[in-house]
């Protein structure tokens, strides 16, 4: 689809991949809202946005909250006069043993990796379906192909993003609307806690800058994709890992060890 001047409704705008997301659609010409948790930092990028030459509005909005979503959207569509897109972007992360994990921390991970994205969803297709064209787009994670140790809520978040994505795109199919799932591997943000990069830096995971991955991200809209796996290596591990798994395990087995090292290094150092 033609970026410049689509109206694009962008949550996790100020997060690591959602700012240079921001930036490059902007760059590429769109019209933009953006919404986060920071209220500060949302309305310093839109104002760097729309100083720069390209319409930016801030819309401050805590997705957990019951309610958010469909109130979010009508901001969106009166600030832009309508939306084109939606890029689901906003999400959370937890790396460590399930077993030990708190349900707050589980709950919240659901209610932003995947209740938020439904229900931004629902509330935007009405509009998309209106007008018979639109784009949603859900970042999810090659997490979300392959099971990783230590990321068990969120592999299930981003698995289950995928499914809907793909559902959904099925769904859709005969209305002009469409359906793009992005999934980066490794990404150097904030998400990434100093076990996970010591995990990363011991086993040579590949780390993409959130630079590359805001333009793979823009250019697949552009070009009308429907899904989309940053990285080859990880894109072919993600096939065989749909097709043997068994050949997957002692691989992600391995590196869980390692994992469950530098978590264990990690508790004993506080």
């Amino acid at each position: 689809m033609k970026i410049a001047g689509s109206r694009i409704l962008l949550t996790g705008a100020t997060g690591g991949i959602g700012r240079p997301l921001a930036l490059e659609l902007a760059r590429r010409g769109a019209r933009l809202a953006l919404t986060g948790r920071n209220a500060n930092q949302l309305a310093k990028l839109a104002g760097q946005i729309s100083n720069a030459g390209s319409p930016a509005s801030a819309l401050p909005c805590d997705l957990a909250l019951p309610g958010s979503h469909a109130a979010l959207v009508q901001s969106a569509l009166e600030s832009l006069g309508g939306i084109d897109v939606l890029i689901n972007n906003a999400g959370r992360s937890y790396f460590g043993a399930f077993s030990e994990q708190d349900e707050t921390v589980m709950r919240d991970l659901i209610e932003t990796n995947l209740t938020a994205p439904l229900l931004l969803a629902r509330a935007v297709l009405p509009h998309l379906l209106q007008r018979g064209a639109g784009c949603i787009v859900n970042i999810g994670s090659v997490f979300g192909a392959i099971g990783f140790p230590h990321y068990a809520t969120y592999s299930a978040t981003k698995f289950a993003l995928r499914g809907f994505s793909e559902a959904l795109r099925r769904e859709l199919a005969d209305t002009g609307v469409k359906v793009l799932h992005v999934a980066p591997r490794a990404t150097a943000t904030a998400m990434n806690g100093p076990e996970a990069r010591a995990l990363m830096s011991e086993t040579g995971t590949a780390v993409d800058a959130p630079e590359k991955v805001a333009t793979v991200i823009a250019d697949a809209l552009a070009g009308d994709r429907k899904e989309i796996i940053v990285g080859s290596p990880e894109g072919f591990f993600a096939r065989l890992n749909a097709l043997l798994p068994r050949l997957v395990d002692s691989a992600l087995i391995k590196q869980g060890r390692i994992a469950a090292r530098h978590l264990s290094e990690s508790r004993a150092a506080r």
